[in-house]
Order: C-alpha cells, then sequence, then structure tokens
C-alpha cells in the first residue's frame, strides 16, 4: 500500500534556475518526487517559453506542464542585490540547477567553484547544449539544431524526401529525463559520503545515447545508414508500416514478421483474392515486394475505422496500433484515462490546467502534482520570510538595491 506521506525526495530543496524545456522539466520531476523546487524568474524571459506572462497562447500550457508543483520568485540577477540573495539561497538548498550557456552563471558568481564555498555538499546541474568542455562548450542551442547536429533528424523521413526530424524539440525531454536521473545519482553519493558534485550534461550527448548502434554499423560496413521510413533496417518484416484509415488524417501502424502472423493478418481481414500472389507467399518474398504489399493493405485499412481495425488485429493475434493524436491520448484513451497518465490541476486562480504526471508509479512513494506552476513571483514572501528570514526592514533595503525583478 502506498504511503503517500511520505515521498522519496521529501526534505530536499531545489534552486532552479532553468527555463525553456530541458532544464524545467528535470526540476519538476524532482518536484513530482517531493523536493521543495524554488524557481527563480526574471521579466526578461520569454513568456513563449514558460516565463512571467503565463496566460499566453504558447506559455500557458509549457509553464504549467513543465514547473507544476514549484514556487517562483523574482530576482534581477543584474545586480549585486539580485547576486546576494542568490548566494543566501544557495545556502539553505541542496540542489542548484541552470541550463544557459557556459558564460552565465560564472558572470553571476554562481559557477560550481563559488557555491562550493557557499556550500561545500551543494550538488549543481549544468545542462547545456554541447556541455562545458569541448570546442563547442559556449555555444547556445535550441531543439532543433540539436537534434539535427546529433544525428537524429537524418534518420527521420523517407528515403526519398528531406530529414523531417520530430515536431517537438524531443532533445529537450530527453535531457530533462538524463538531468534528473543524474541528480538522483548525486544525491544517492552525498548521502553515502558527505559530498557534493557538479553535473555536466550535454543534451547533444543525450540525444546521440538514444541512437543505438548507427555508429557500429558505419564502423563496421563504412557506408551511413539511410532513412527507410517506417521499416526496420533489419529484418524489417512486411507489411510494416502506418495505413491510412477511413477519417481525416487517420492511420493504423502494423507490423507483420512470421509467416503465421501473416496467415494471422489476412484471415483477419477476410483472405482477400490478393493475399494468396505468390510474391507474398514467404516473409522474404514480402519483404522484397514490399510496396506493392503496402498498397494492398492500405486499400483495406482504408475502408476501415481505425480503432476497430486495431481490434480486430489484436484479437487475431497481429501487432496492431492506431497512430493517435494529443487529442486521442489525453481524452479519448481508455487505458491512459484509467492509469491518470493526464491530470487536471488548479492554477493560482483556480483554473484547471491539464499536465502529466511521471511515466511511473512508485509503489511506497509515487508522487505527486496538486497545483499547477506558480504565477510569476507568487512566492516571493515565503522565500523569503520563512526560509531566508528577512524582515521587513531589510526586505525594504532590498527593493531599494534592486533586487527583484
Amino acid at each position: 500500500m502506498a504511503d503517500t506521506g511520505v515521498l522519496a525526495l521529501q526534505g530536499i530543496r531545489v534552486l532552479d534556475f532553468t527555463w525553456i524545456h530541458a532544464g524545467p522539466s528535470a526540476t519538476r520531476i524532482l518536484s513530482d518526487q517531493g523536493a521543495q523546487v524554488i524557481k527563480v524568474e526574471s521579466n526578461q524571459a520569454l513568456s513563449v517559453v514558460g516565463g512571467p506572462a503565463s496566460n499566453t497562447a504558447r506559455g500557458l500550457g509549457q509553464r504549467h506542464n513543465w514547473n507544476a508543483g514549484k514556487l517562483s520568485i523574482s530576482l534581477n540577477m543584474k545586480t549585486g542585490a539580485g547576486q546576494e540573495l542568490a548566494r543566501r539561497l544557495v545556502a539553505v538548498s541542496d540542489v542548484v540547477a541552470e541550463n544557459f550557456s557556459g558564460r552565465v552563471m560564472p558572470g553571476w558568481g554562481l559557477d560550481f567553484q563559488n557555491i562550493r564555498e557557499i556550500r561545500p555538499d551543494i550538488i549543481m546541474l549544468s545542462m547545456s547544449g554541447f556541455g562545458r568542455t569541448g570546442p563547442w562548450k559556449d555555444r547556445v542551442s535550441y531543439g532543433q539544431t540539436l537534434q539535427a547536429w546529433s544525428g537524429f533528424t537524418d534518420l527521420t523521413g523517407f528515403p526519398e524526401t528531406k530529414p523531417s526530424g520530430p515536431a517537438s524539440a524531443y532533445s529537450d525531454a530527453v535531457a530533462g529525463m538524463a538531468g534528473a536521473q543524474a541528480v538522483l545519482l548525486a544525491l544517492i553519493q552525498r548521502a553515502r559520503t558527505g559530498r557534493g558534485q557538479w553535473i555536466d550534461i550535454s543534451q547533444m550527448e543525450a540525444l546521440s545515447a538514444l541512437l543505438g548502434p548507427l555508429a557500429l554499423e558505419l564502423s563496421a560496413k563504412k557506408t551511413d545508414v539511410q532513412r527507410t521510413g517506417n521499416r526496420l533496417r533489419h529484418g524489417g518484416g512486411a507489411p510494416h508500416g502506418a495505413y491510412r484509415c477511413q477519417g481525416e488524417d487517420r492511420w493504423l501502424a502494423i507490423t507483420v514478421f512470421t509467416d503465421n502472423e501473416w496467415e494471422a493478418f489476412t484471415g483477419a481481414i477476410g483472405s482477400p483474392s490478393w493475399a494468396s500472389d505468390r510474391r507474398f507467399s514467404t516473409a522474404d518474398l514480402r519483404l522484397r515486394h514490399a510496396d506493392d504489399l503496402d498498397k494492398l493493405v492500405e486499400s483495406w485499412t482504408a475502408e476501415q475505422n481505425a480503432e476497430e481495425a486495431m481490434h480486430l488485429l489484436q484479437a487475431a493475434g497481429v501487432a496492431a496500433g492506431v497512430v493517435q493524436t494529443g487529442q486521442d491520448m489525453a481524452e479519448n484513451d481508455p487505458h491512459l484515462r484509467e492509469r491518470v497518465l493526464f491530470q487536471k490541476v488548479p492554477d493560482a486562480a483556480g483554473t484547471l490546467r491539464t499536465i502529466e504526471r511521471a511515466p511511473y508509479k512508485l509503489s511506497r512513494t509515487p508522487g505527486a502534482v496538486n497545483k499547477g506552476a506558480p504565477e510569476f513571483g507568487a512566492d516571493q514572501d515565503f522565500v523569503l520570510s520563512e526560509i531566508l528570514g528577512v524582515d521587513d526592514d531589510e526586505l525594504a533595503e532590498m527593493a531599494i538595491a534592486g533586487a527583484f525583478d
């Protein structure tokens, strides 16, 4: 039975300077498991990437999803007073997280060497496009360019088309998970030794690590791997692809590898005459004539409801799945609905916002999010008075000195 009163990271405090997607998604994973995450914000941040103006068309969903459950304070890090407040927050934090270029934190006097003098056992997470060493260490980047540079974009698309790349900043999501994992490892090490450490995350490397054996294949065959669309490069089977169904932009993915699966597939769809064509009599022949076979398979799927066809083929033991849209996943998928992957949480005004929970469930410390992202600077008084012990007079002096943005 879950012990919902205790969370895995309860008692851990994270000072969060991150922005856009990769960094905030990493610290949200920590927040979900009970860490107190203090998000340091600025009016200089762009609202379209989850910055202060959350009620914009693009800022709204991103901000509430990536920053749910956090606290928000506003600091003007261009002033000495703002930097001094940040140093005081470092002193009471376990983790400092940032995803700027390599010049920003040293410019504020908050590089790892400096913050470890403030708190010797601090853990610092630095997430940049290319890491803190190497010839590209000072370059800034965004998801689409990282995906291209890592080699990921070249793998997506069909042989006769240009590289397409993922529709979203896939590298940010991957790097966010890598960053959270690294913080957890550092916390385990600190619990054993009492020593903190600096975590250097290269978002390009995090994505490149997902490319599997492609570099090894290149070294063995001396040829680049070519785009293959929906088909696997080795023993891909046929039919194997996404096939158009009834309705607008409705598709069904079907995979058939063996002769037994082929018999099950053709039987489930009514044993059409083309199924007995000699070109499709063996797995090797089906793969050789995959283009012709795809057209015939789609002549069947085009007359089918995608969900009904999926259940029909699955009942026959054939791998099949509807190509789901965002609306399908968030509103129509009965499995995800029962497991509550998407949940509604209230924002500061009480409006319910849909966010995603962590894609795993811990039986004893499941973690949870019970509120959306904070409004800009909403927790200023709490953080300053309750956590740092700042009194009214000192607060006024800080304001005059320009500490707040």
